[in-house]
């Protein structure tokens, strides 16, 4: 079972469980294995059966047959040793194949495609007294243990059951012929691989939903965890908003530079100040080229002053052009007829101004 941190409450992010699965953390049951290898290992002697008869048949004909008139100089003994190790090979490696086959079928379909040195690379420490209390008080080996425990008891379950059955079969062998014996203990041996391979199948699904919730147990993070990983993938909140506030007074600076450039500032007057400039071979209307608010306000009407830009009082038209129109862009048609009038007051008294 899990030795889980009471704090570590969230469930883990996808970034936490791709670190986990690169360093090859990755939830994989053993005990599934084993009833499936089974299983294939079954199915691989039943199709390869015939064959493997075969090649034993000719085995053991070489060796009452022709073997017996060969002279046992180290150059036949030599070429008969690598014959039976061929036909040994061409035995074994069919079965071997489907075996091995199903187990990375199995191990694919749990962990998928992982690729991990760092489980590769060898651990020098050694320490013996925390092995030992890992394998005394550890709850996943006492896990293992009854996983273990329950396996060897389907295995024993299933002999019994197989030698209860064929007891009295037993005694008729003793008449029977070399093949009749070897058919008798095959089938004997698939019954009793059929019989374990049940409670197997068991013992491997429970370990594979625990594996799967112990895993899931051991990637959970704490409530700080989760905020510090947040914060690194957007960015440090302070960090943003001192950027923010550093962007926002460059924005500032720009704006209020042009200011002096404006024809007319419309006030409200306290609140709300537009700095306005209309050049007919620019844009087709007045353009807002600064705005503020209290402080920003009293900031453009200060640099308006200095610079003799006309500072004109109305009160709707500064809200309304403060509220919806952006620093860059031209006023709406509806405002035109109000701006017109303002600015025909300023290019009247400053008839040096473009109009």
């Amino acid at each position: 079972m899990a030795q889980q941190d009471p704090s570590r409450t969230e469930t883990a992010t996808q970034k936490r469980r791709n670190k986990a699965r690169n360093e090859g953390n990755v939830p994989k049951s053993q005990e599934i294995s084993k009833p499936i290898i089974l299983l294939g290992g079954l199915i691989a002697l039943r199709i390869c059966l015939g064959y493997i008869w075969a090649q034993m048949e000719g085995l053991f004909r070489l060796f009452t047959g022709p073997a017996l008139n060969m002279s046992f100089d180290p150059a036949t003994v030599y070429d008969l040793f690598v014959h039976c190790i061929i036909v040994f090979a061409k035995m074994v490696l069919p079965v071997l194949l489907i075996v091995a086959t199903c187990a990375f079928v199995v191990m694919r379909l749990q962990v998928g495609n992982v690729w991990a040195s760092k489980v590769l690379k060898p651990k020098l420490r050694l320490n013996i007294l925390a092995g030992i209390k890992r394998l005394i008080l550890d709850p996943k080996a006492i896990v293992r243990l009854f996983r273990s425990l329950g396996q060897a008891s389907a295995v024993g379950f299933a002999t019994f059951l197989v030698l209860k059955a064929e007891f009295f079969k037993v005694t008729p062998l003793f008449f029977a012929d070399v093949s009749g014996i070897a058919a008798y203990i095959l089938a004997a041996g698939f019954t009793m691989t059929q019989y374990a391979l049940v409670p197997m199948l068991i013992i491997g699904i429970a370990d594979l939903v625990y594996t799967r919730w112990d895993y899931e147990e051991n990637l959970k993070m704490t409530k700080d965890e989760v905020k510090d990983e947040r914060k690194q993938a957007e960015g440090d909140p302070k960090i943003k908003n001192q950027q923010k506030r550093k962007m926002m007074a460059v924005m500032q600076q720009r704006m209020l530079a042009k200011v002096p450039e404006a024809d007319v500032v419309i006030t409200n007057p306290t609140h709300f100040a537009v700095a306005l400039k209309y050049n007919p071979m620019q844009a087709p209307a007045p353009i807002v080229l600064a705005k503020g608010v209290n402080h920003m306000a009293e900031k453009i009407k200060a640099i308006a002053r200095e610079n003799r830009v006309p500072i004109r009082e109305n009160k709707p038209l500064a809200r309304a052009l403060y509220s919806s129109v952006q620093v860059g862009d031209v006023i709406p048609e509806e405002m035109y007829q109000a701006v017109a009038a303002i600015l025909a007051q300023v290019f009247k008294a400053r008839p040096g101004r473009p109009h």
